[in-house]
């Protein structure tokens, strides 16, 4: 039976990279402006939201308007969204009735789902009403879209020799959502829908268990929102527990397609970057580092879920079917192994299974990839931090050669250096302040976990560390729903966002803008392997240097606790 569940995680796997792979072919040719097959559709839907907008969807424009344009946008969002929310009691769409959100909670959920973490500190069908679920799914598309408009800005800054003219903000926006977004879901809430995910406007209905037991279970137009959450690397669930639920994953096929929608865009976007760029291998170094980062965390998961809990296995239980503790049996402990990473890594944040009840080495791990944040990562930013990664190590590698920092043929320069520092060292700040604050204060932060203990303080870390990587998971053994934990989350969430952004668009920007210079016999070449190793260690050793000391008092700890 294991044999079945290992193959089944390597199929998944292997489905979604030959997807990924046309996939980003398509991308590529989305963002070029070339014909594609959507076009008889979508181009007569988009020319009309340009009219109707009054927005020039061929201007061209700067990195600055670029950043501008985005920013208001997301502003315009957030105030929406505190509207709806503080008052979806009294508002249509709310057959169960449901309360309003409290200022703060409503504050955390708004910018939560607006930077593409879903962090919920409600709990889903019982927190909001149909209107609310369908405000949250509308920033699942645009937060998704965002991330992939501010991907290709950085593609445009390096497509061309010299150039400060990066295309339209709203145009790639718009073709995020309608040529790319859109489509998939549709196939994706199709499959879930056939395999009994609802898609309903109607309240609770009254069903009867297997026990004989009558429970009143929430429907609604669960379908659509869990197809988006997956594919724009969102993860809220509509149900509280998300797609650990029957209804949000009611079956190994529907775990196969949420584990694929929420890999497949990440990988493509890398392929999608080579191809538009015309630097294919320098894409397939980048996807060859990201996937030893990930295989690197996946295979140990799927490896410790599998075997079981040493502290059951002392009390002589037999553990044939692996660390069953806050998992599902139709799905398996490797499965969930699996999709422990791919959520982490991908900064989706979905769950399968209870992160809380992983083992300690398992939580880690799951640590480890938000914290590194940059082996494929959510739509559009997942390429962004790897940018950061790379400017670090062309300027390293450059120093120990004795040859100038060159990335595509331009200089990496005091001023880009010291703004990719910048991202690079607030994704630390972030966490390890904000865990540093809650543990120095026990009455807002250990008197809300489930454990004193090492597991405790790995619960406050994880919240940080999901939080920062825009990822949204949590140890849900932590009582977030407080004003310290909506609020402070909430900041962590907004500059964990957009300064990983404004970062490397900004860098992306002055690097388009200045001259090209044609590689010679001293330039370092940037698309090799052996680069892609400089790279790997650079990340490596940033994440080790960050966060090994955390994660001693955590998930290390609590390890050999139990041995």
């Amino acid at each position: 039976m294991m044999n079945t569940e290992f193959w089944g995680v390597v199929f998944m796997f292997v489905l979604t990279v030959l997807v990924a792979i046309p996939l980003g072919k398509y991308i590529a040719r989305v963002y070029a402006g070339e014909r594609t097959f959507l076009d008889g559709i979508m181009g007569p839907l988009e020319r009309g939201m340009f009219k109707l907008s009054g927005i020039d969807g061929n201007k061209e424009m700067t990195w600055k308007e670029h950043l501008v344009a985005l920013l208001t946008i997301n502003a315009v969002w957030f105030f929406l969204g505190m509207l709806i929310f503080m008052n979806q009691g009294i508002l249509p769409l709310n057959p169960d009735g449901n309360p309003s959100m409290s200022p703060d909670l409503a504050f955390n959920t708004t910018i939560s789902f607006l930077v593409n973490c879903n962090l919920q500190h409600y709990s889903g069908e019982s927190g909001l009403s149909y209107l609310g679920q369908f405000y949250l799914m509308f920033l699942q598309f645009v937060s998704a879209a965002v991330g992939l408009a501010a991907a290709v800005v950085l593609f445009r800054a390096f497509r061309e020799k010299t150039t400060d003219q990066l295309g339209n903000f709203y145009t790639y926006f718009l073709k995020s959502s309608t040529r790319i977004l859109m489509p998939i879901c549709l196939v994706i809430a199709s499959i879930l829908i056939f395999q009994g995910t609802p898609m309903t406007f109607e309240g609770k209905d009254t069903m009867i268990n297997v026990q004989g037991d009558t429970v009143e279970v929430s429907r609604g137009p669960a379908a659509a929102f869990i197809a988006i959450k997956h594919l724009g690397t969102n993860g809220g669930g509509f149900y509280g527990v998300n797609s650990i639920h029957p209804l949000e994953n009611p079956t190994y096929l529907t775990n196969v397609t949420e584990m694929f929608a929420q890999m497949v865009i990440p990988l493509a976007m890398v392929f999608a970057m080579g191809i538009f760029i015309r630097r294919r291998k320098l894409s397939l170094v980048i996807f060859s580092v990201m996937t030893i980062g990930f295989l690197a965390l996946a295979i140990p998961n799927v490896l410790m879920e599998s075997a079981g809990s040493p502290t059951i296995a002392q009390l002589g239980v037999n553990q044939d079917l692996g660390a069953m503790e806050g998992k599902e049996v139709r799905l398996g402990a490797a499965a969930s192994g699996y999709w422990s990473i791919v959520t982490t890594v991908i900064s989706t944040g979905s769950i399968n299974a209870m992160q809380d009840s992983s083992m300690p080495l398992s939580g880690m791990n799951e640590l480890l990839a938000m914290m590194i944040n940059c082996f494929y990562g959510g739509c559009g930013v997942g390429i962004l931090n790897f940018f950061i990664f790379i400017v670090l190590t062309v300027f390293i590698s450059g120093l120990m050669v004795g040859r100038t920092p060159e990335f595509l043929g331009k200089k990496v320069e005091a001023r880009e250096m010291k703004i990719a520092m910048i991202v690079a060292l607030i994704h630390p700040f972030l966490i390890l302040v904000g865990t540093a604050l809650a543990s120095a204060f026990p009455t807002i932060g250990a008197a809300t976990t489930n454990d004193p203990g090492f597991h405790g303080f790995s619960e406050m870390l994880y919240e940080y560390t999901s939080a920062a990587a825009n990822n949204g998971s949590g140890f849900e053994g932590l009582g977030d729903n407080t004003l310290w934990w909506n609020i402070s989350t909430g900041f962590v969430l907004l500059f964990g966002r957009f300064i990983p952004i404004i970062g490397p668009v900004a860098i992306a920007g002055i690097m388009g803008s200045k001259r090209f210079i044609p590689e010679s016999a001293g330039t370092l070449k940037t698309d090799t392997f052996t680069f892609g190793f400089m790279v790997l260690a650079v990340i490596l050793i940033v994440a080790a240097l960050s966060f090994f000391p955390a994660l001693t008092l955590g998930p290390i700890a609590e390890y050999f606790s139990i041995r």
